[in-house]
């Protein structure tokens, strides 16, 4: 396939719209809801797009703005179980077959998913 996943997908636009629809299962999630401050879900879902959005071949603006990612650094504050991270997935496993992707496209962001959430288990 030609080009990032980021151009593929249409760019910055489709990523916010993969963030909205998580973070809108998030939102009402018992599970997952408590670990985030009751006033930053809009600042958690600008910071998971712009990640997400250079992960796949975009523009480094999370990079210029928070420096390196260190996703389990980031997260090791939180206990994140087995539990939190079979519903993490689920809902971004979720958001992303809502997307419109093509079946390599999916199931390499599928892929992706599923070992990010693996990796940040540090509990239990």
């Amino acid at each position: 396939m030609a080009g990032s996943l980021y151009d593929r997908v249409g760019g910055r636009d489709w990523f916010f719209s993969l963030v909205g629809r998580f973070y809108a299962a998030v939102a009402v999630d018992p599970v997952l809801r408590p670990m985030y401050p009751e006033d930053d879900l809009d600042g958690a879902t600008q910071r998971l797009a712009l990640f997400l959005i250079q992960y796949w071949g975009g523009p480094d603006d999370y990079e210029k703005s928070r420096g390196h990612p260190r996703l389990r650094r980031r997260h090791a504050e939180f206990l994140i179980g087995d539990l939190q991270r079979q519903v993490w997935y689920g809902h971004m496993a979720a958001a992303v077959q809502a997307g419109g992707l093509g079946r390599e496209d999916e199931a390499e962001m599928l892929a992706y998913f599923s070992m990010a959430a693996d990796s940040l288990v540090n509990h239990g």
